[in-house]
């Protein structure tokens, strides 16, 4: 059996709708010791590698990228065992392997720079991230024994990813071959698009079918009205959602956007995320609950009505949503775009989430998250945040991304692609229901019933059969491929 190394390129998670996130798992803490009786180091111990800031241009210096390690069992005589809470250990634990996460850069505490301004982002790319990805495996001394002799021409790499990591997985091996042997790539979002309204169809297909047909009645309603120029109705519906004294109108859109959208909307398997998100009592059912639940009588499948809908959602959200997405702003502070001077448009500090992913959405990626109507978003967001780059909105350069990485395209061998049928991002993956792929065996394409990622956690298989065949799947095509590695295929 042949021992690999079992890398995944993490991003500090993040709950903003726009971004998408990988689920949280938990590790046991404090050291541990190995079956031989060495005692190595607890899971959250943090690791430093000198990342160059630049790949284009080595001579300006490095910076320091945290990562994560885990070698409990691992031995260069191929008998061991790791952490298989997630698919990244089930495969370490199948070839004896060790697993490494990597912090991308200017996500967390990795950052090149002191700030996060829109020079300092600059040198945040597609591109800068493969190469991170490489450099590191191609340079980095692991801790672990023998561990200045495990590069890639020894050792077989494999890079797991989910979510944007999954499309990098996949990026990276379209761009940088012959560096990692295999690849994993859950719910990956290869192909980048500006806009993505299609973020909405899986939710509208697979919530309660009562509960989508008086969504969407609503959302036709607001149009109509957007649409006829009806300044006293829609004042009215604001009124009923308590936001009538947003200002404009496309801020009042976007409150209705957010309620579909995580930790709301309808994104994980019972017991495979936080509780908070999932099953039975969880957030989105009782939004749904709440519209179609009337003195203790569901609504049939037609839904109560657009009258019902209107005050039912509008109840929720005063009574329930608005404190989670806004605590104690108000809602113009809270939901306005119209105000760029507000910290969150002008906060250059390190470590957030939402003003790195925004750069690589207003820059490269878009997935705009619109509704369908003709006609380009106006896209605020990219002006406030990044004033010194953007004086209008930017068309991101997703031709150009596609192009390159080759987006629904891709064609790489021993690349595993794991999706979801009832993901959100499922159209910017293989799996969309707008291109028809095929699987291969050098590149299986495997569909289950779960959401966003789901496949990445091993307990997701125990609550899902279809999942669990995708595991069991991806694990099968990792060992025969391995079985076939020599050191001179590196």
């Amino acid at each position: 059996m042949t021992c690999a190394f079992v890398v995944a390129a993490l991003l500090a998670a993040c709950a903003h709708a726009a971004i998408p996130v990988l689920p949280p798992v938990s590790a046991p803490e404090g050291q541990r010791t190995t079956p031989n009786g060495t005692v190595v180091p607890s899971l959250d111990t943090v690791y430093i590698f000198n990342q160059l800031i630049d790949h284009t241009n080595p001579g300006l210096g490095t910076f320091k990228q945290r990562y994560w390690m885990d070698w409990e069992y691992y031995k260069p005589d191929y008998t061991g065992y790791l952490t298989n809470d997630t698919i990244n250990g089930l495969i370490a634990q199948q070839q004896n392997g060790a697993t490494i996460i990597i912090e991308h850069r200017f996500f967390g505490l990795s950052n090149p720079y002191p700030d996060l301004s829109s020079q300092s982002l600059a040198a945040l790319t597609i591109q800068q991230a493969i190469d991170d990805l490489v450099y590191f495996a191609q340079q980095a001394n692991l801790p672990i024994p023998g561990g200045d002799n495990v590069k890639p021409d020894t050792t077989p790499w494999i890079l797991v990813g989910g979510s944007y990591a999954g499309a990098l997985t996949a990026w990276t091996m379209v761009n940088r071959p012959g560096i990692f042997y295999a690849g994993y790539s859950s719910s990956g979002v290869v192909e980048v698009m500006t806009d993505y309204w299609a973020y909405f169809k899986p939710i509208q297909e697979y919530m309660p079918q009562n509960c989508s047909v008086d969504v969407q009645s609503v959302i036709a309603y607001l149009d109509g009205l957007h649409a006829a120029g009806d300044t006293e109705k829609l004042q009215e519906l604001k009124s009923a959602f308590g936001l009538g004294g947003l200002s404009h109108l496309d801020d009042f859109g976007s409150a209705r956007k957010i309620l579909l959208q995580p930790p709301c909307g309808i994104t994980s398997l019972t017991g495979s995320y936080s509780t908070q998100y999932t099953g039975p009592g969880a957030m989105f059912f009782q939004f749904c609950d709440a519209l179609e639940v009337k003195s203790g009588q569901i609504a049939g499948p037609g839904g109560w009505g657009l009258e019902n809908a209107i005050q039912a959602w509008g109840g929720f959200w005063n009574s329930t949503y608005y404190q989670i997405v806004c605590g104690d702003l108000d809602a113009e502070t809270c939901i306005g775009t119209y105000n760029p001077s507000e910290s969150f448009w002008t906060n250059t500090t390190v470590d957030n989430a939402n003003r790195s992913w925004f750069w690589m959405v207003c820059n490269q990626v878009g997935f705009y998250q619109d509704g369908p109507p003709v006609g380009q978003p106006a896209i605020r967001q990219c002006v406030n945040m990044f004033p010194q780059t953007f004086n209008s909105p930017p068309q991101p350069a997703v031709v150009q991304v596609n192009e390159e990485y080759q987006g629904w395209g891709v064609e790489v061998d021993r690349l595993f692609f794991a999706n979801g049928q009832r993901d959100p991002w499922r159209e910017a993956t293989v799996s969309s229901d707008f291109i028809y792929k095929a699987s291969t065996d050098t590149q299986p394409i495997y569909a289950g019933d779960g959401f966003h990622c789901s496949d990445l956690i091993t307990e997701s298989g125990v609550v899902d059969a279809s999942i669990a065949k995708v595991q069991s799947a991806a694990l099968w095509y990792m060992k025969t491929w391995l079985e076939g590695w020599t050191p001179s295929e590196s």
